[in-house]
């Protein structure tokens, strides 16, 4: 069985992306990761470099501005790494440069893998995920975020990322896919206050146009370092540890956020219904699939 892992990145100095420690969390099980580098104001290529494997496969790339409405650029050039890989691989590991996978569900990735690589029903394989938030000590645990998405895929290029990197579809339809037992950590929300500020003054223009994120701006300018306290429904406290490749950054949290998890914000009473019926049940129910169970 032949396996490669594959991203993109740009600027990842700059927004802080924990990038280094994103391809390094997967790297043993890999037998190679092709990043796409794009056109960066930092020293984003060195930063790859420094990781210094012999896996490691660097394609360049300079983004196109007139795809960047609806985040269209970040599933092209989610494209351009997937389309790098080797023909001969046999499942290719997607991760976004800021998502890891903890050393502890290794094993159980490659029985996946191993498990359904000659059953050609299954085109993907699905992975539960935790996102941290303001905080490496806590997760969102509302329906805001997503609970699943496709992360490993099959070498098929009929295979392409969808809309804004959501995922993957086959030509027009959903993936087929197994649930594995396996969770992806996303650290995208957890920076320094002052680092959420310009992260959350540029990603929005990938989706969105100059009237938009003038409106915007000014939301976050009347908000200042409080805006992450204002944006949330509900967090929980994370009670687990945190990859190896992620401790040297978890030690450096050098900021503030506190929150009290037994605090709710839902705005709507249906998201509070929905909210107290997965706690009891443990089902979420009437959530969006990027993908179709098998």
């Amino acid at each position: 069985m032949q396996v490669s892992g594959f991203t993109f990145v740009r600027n990842a100095v700059k927004f802080g992306y924990p990038i280094t420690q994103s391809i390094m969390s997967i790297l043993p099980i890999v037998d190679e990761f092709v990043v796409c580098v794009g056109d960066s104001e930092d020293d984003t290529l060195g930063l790859i470099k420094s990781i210094g494997s012999p896996k490691i496969r660097i394609v360049h790339s300079v983004w196109d501005d007139s795809l960047r409405q609806g985040g269209r650029i970040l599933a092209v050039e989610t494209d351009k790494a997937f389309a790098a890989v080797s023909p001969g691989s046999d499942w290719c590991f997607y991760l976004q440069g800021d998502e890891l996978v903890h050393e502890k569900y290794l094993d159980n990735i490659q029985k996946a893998m191993r498990q359904y690589k000659d059953d050609p029903s299954v085109e993907g394989l699905l992975f539960k995920y935790e996102h941290f938030y303001g905080s490496y000590r806590y997760v969102g645990d509302s329906r805001k975020w997503y609970s699943r998405e496709v992360r490993i895929i099959r070498n098929d290029k009929r295979i392409h990322s969808y809309k804004d990197a959501q995922g993957f579809r086959i030509e027009d339809r959903k993936l087929r896919v197994k649930l594995i037992d396996a969770y992806i950590y996303h650290y995208g929300w957890v920076k320094a206050p002052q680092e959420h500020q310009k992260k959350l003054s540029y990603f929005p223009t990938l989706w969105h146009d100059e009237g938009w994120m003038a409106s915007w701006k000014k939301k976050l300018e009347s908000s200042g370092d409080q805006f992450l306290q204002h944006d949330i429904d509900s967090l929980s406290a994370f009670k687990g540890t945190h990859p190896k490749v992620m401790q040297e950054l978890v030690a450096k949290e050098d900021w503030v956020f506190d929150f009290d998890t037994s605090k709710k914000n839902f705005k709507k009473p249906k998201d509070r219904l929905l909210y107290w019926i997965e706690k009891q049940t443990g089902k979420r129910l009437f959530e969006y699939r990027n993908y179709e169970l098998v």
